[in-house]
């Protein structure tokens, strides 16, 4: 076995595929950008060093300098987890020409199945089934309508040198074909160094079901079961789950051999992914070849027992595969979910900032693979996913159960998360059915389970109880209460009365959420050391006396009568962040006027709007220039972040004033892209 491993990619995938090596003697080194300095998968290895600024580019993209530090600091092997350059052939080739053992299939076998295109031939030759659709080496627009027309509205285009929904886009009609060509091939290039794209006839609501299989250098092949990815959204995966409801013993049997046929005709080693697109009828068609470790490879583990991140290690170290077909057994039922830093409220688009607490569940059956802690920083330089959080259990209902106590028991405070999306997928009827195809997220409204919720009365009682709790702890230790806030008569939460409302008389506090105020009034109780309170004017909990106990890491348990809560807090600026039973709430403290904001306001001029950056990102293209007259609806710049691209659209005809940036500008979230003359009022 090796003695020295370096990882080469970040977050939840570099601190598992670490933690991996550790386990088994394995020195682990990590690479890092610049922007990942204080990063969880530096944290967690033995060694790291940086490889080059933010930009995937110029780091996890770099061959030349990843293979340098290998060589320089004694690694072995790589191992390049997914994404990045985990199906690059080169960077296969250049570990091998530099002594090094890539953790991966040979560079022929990542040629051959890293190309979808040349993929479907192979396996085609192998009798395995796969989609119509054109990979011919004509990328212009004329010819892509031309076999778009021939294969049959609708159309996907994919991108051919990679996969995880960059570069890909559903084209419905000849008229759309041009921009969406020119949009995948633009992604395609940004994510892969290859904007080279493909036709596929789309397979209307398929359930998306592949099969892990391992093969090592001796010979010998082997599936694992399959895992059903068919809740997607923009072609990102979010929930998988093994096995898959749809399949029957004899189809399962018959897909898995197309798996290994497939796997054996590019003359396959390490692990890999067949994924195969399943009709309501029982047909399956091979859609590509994972050249890598799957994100969802818990999911396979879990309902077999095995790891196949040492499964990797070991083949790549020369070791025949220990097991046989028949040897492999499956048992219970295994969910995963992943967890992105993206806004359901605000149109999924991508969240970016300090993350203030992170708490993962904690119970038998319930697995978090974490690319993050608390304090971390989520960059717009990378993919938005910030964990996984994987259930098992004897069978699916318990496993579904499982997931909805997990998702109400992990906390995300300071960026916004696709959590509640989570949630509502997993109590609904047709997922719980195992009802569910690549359409489930289009033919399901989850617009009102995503909103945000109420403010249950429990969430403003818990952040009263904290303030009271950091308060009378500060003024125990002579210390400035409300971390270092002024106690002063302009601060809002200082209680309305003297300094001895530490410590015992009645405390007020006030609010704002969703622009309705609310207030909490605690009462020390008399018979103890805890409080009586109010929310809103009314008795909370028939008068019960309630305390709270903070626990570290932002966690703070209630006691209400007999009852005990749980939540997490966390301070920004003026706001207050809860987590509670899965919800995530902003709780604005009252504050003194914005002077800036005050005098500026009189300055806007009717008519005059402005479109802001949704996020923060790279300006890819703009479409319009000073002076331009533009319709309502229209592009006006395409904004890039996480590596997929946010058209900017005029909600309103008018006249272009200004255009403050052009390509290649970085902005962040709010910065002015685009001033409109309208010729009406402002915009509320």
């Amino acid at each position: 076995m090796f003695k020295s491993v370096l990882i080469a990619n970040r977050g939840e995938i570099a601190v598992r595929v670490i933690a991996a090596c550790q386990q088994l003697g394995i020195r682990a080194l990590a690479v890092y950008s610049e922007a990942d300095r204080h990063a969880a998968h530096v944290r967690a290895a033995d060694a790291a060093y940086c490889i080059g600024p933010a930009p995937a580019r110029e780091s996890y993209l770099d061959i030349a300098r990843i293979v340098s530090v290998a060589v320089a600091h004694g690694a072995e092997a790589i191992h390049p987890g997914y994404g990045f350059l985990s199906e690059n052939a080169d960077f296969a080739a250049a570990c091998a020409d530099a002594g090094l053992v890539f953790i991966g299939p040979p560079p022929e076998a990542m040629r051959l199945m890293g190309s979808k295109t040349a993929a479907k031939r192979a396996v085609a030759a192998a009798g395995v089934p796969t989609v119509p659709g054109y990979a011919g080496e004509q990328q212009d627009a004329r010819t892509m309508q031309r076999e778009a027309a021939r294969i049959g509205y609708p159309v996907m285009l994919k991108a051919a040198a990679g996969g995880g929904g960059k570069g890909m886009r559903v084209v419905h009609s000849r008229e759309e074909l041009p921009e969406a060509l020119a949009a995948a091939q633009r992604e395609a290039l940004a994510a892969f160094g290859d904007g080279t794209v493909f036709l596929e006839k789309l397979v209307v609501a398929p359930r998306h079901v592949e099969f892990q299989i391992l093969a090592d250098a001796h010979g010998h092949c082997v599936h694992l079961g399959e895992r059903d990815c068919s809740i997607q959204r923009r072609h990102q995966k979010v929930v998988e789950e093994s096995p898959c409801v749809a399949l029957t013993p004899d189809l399962r049997a018959e897909m898995g051999a197309a798996a290994v046929r497939a796997a054996r005709s590019a003359g396959y080693v390490n692990a890999g992914t067949c994924e195969f697109l399943l009709d309501r009828d029982g047909r399956y068609y091979f859609l590509e070849m994972n050249t890598r470790l799957q994100v969802e490879h818990p999911v396979t583990e879990l309902v077999t027992g095995l790891d196949l991140v040492n499964l990797q290690l070991a083949i790549a170290a020369g070791e025949p595969l220990p097991f046989t077909q028949e040897q492999i057994v499956p048992r219970g039922h295994a969910i995963e979910v992943r967890l992105y830093a993206e806004d359901p409220v605000n149109g999924y688009l991508p969240s970016t900032g300090t993350v203030a607490v992170f708490a993962a569940p904690r119970a038998p059956g319930v697995r978090v693979d974490a690319g993050i802690a608390s304090g971390d920083e989520v960059s717009v330089h990378y993919d938005p996913m910030l964990a996984k959080l994987i259930v098992a259990a004897p069978d699916r209902p318990a496993a579904v159960a499982r997931l909805q106590w997990a998702l109400e028991h992990l906390a995300v405070l300071g960026v916004a998360t696709n959590a509640p999306l989570l949630r509502a997928i997993a109590a609904e009827p047709d997922f719980r059915a195992g009802e569910t195809s690549t359409a489930y997220l289009e033919t399901h409204d989850f617009t009102a389970a995503t909103r945000h919720p109420d403010t249950p009365p429990d969430v403003s009682l818990a952040v009263a109880l904290w303030e009271a709790t950091a308060a009378a702890s500060a003024g125990a230790h002579g210390m400035r209460p409300y971390n270092g806030l002024s106690n002063g008569p302009y601060n809002p939460w200082t209680a309305r009365g003297t300094a001895t409302t530490l410590s015992g008389a009645t405390r007020r506090f006030r609010y704002t959420r969703a622009g309705r105020d609310h207030s909490v009034e605690l009462v020390p109780d008399p018979a103890g050391d805890g409080y009586r309170a109010s929310v809103d004017g009314a008795p909370f909990a028939s008068n019960d006396a309630i305390s709270a106990t903070p626990r570290g890491n932002g966690l703070l348990v209630l006691a209400i009568g007999e009852r005990r809560e749980t939540c997490h807090l966390a301070r920004r600026g003026y706001d207050i962040l809860v987590s509670f039973r899965g919800d995530a709430y902003t709780l604005a403290k009252p504050r003194p006027l914005d002077v800036e904001s005050t005098a500026h306001a009189s300055d806007v001029a009717a008519g005059r709007q402005a479109l802001a950056a949704p996020m923060a990102g790279t300006v890819i293209k703009v479409n319009v220039a000073e002076g331009d007259t533009v319709e309502a609806q229209q592009t006006l710049v395409v904004l890039g972040a996480m590596k997929m691209e946010h058209a900017v659209i005029s909600p309103y005809p008018g006249r272009v004033l200004r255009v403050p940036h052009q390509a290649g500008d970085v902005v962040p979230g709010g910065e002015i892209l685009i001033e409109l003359d309208t010729g009406s009022p402002p915009q509320e």
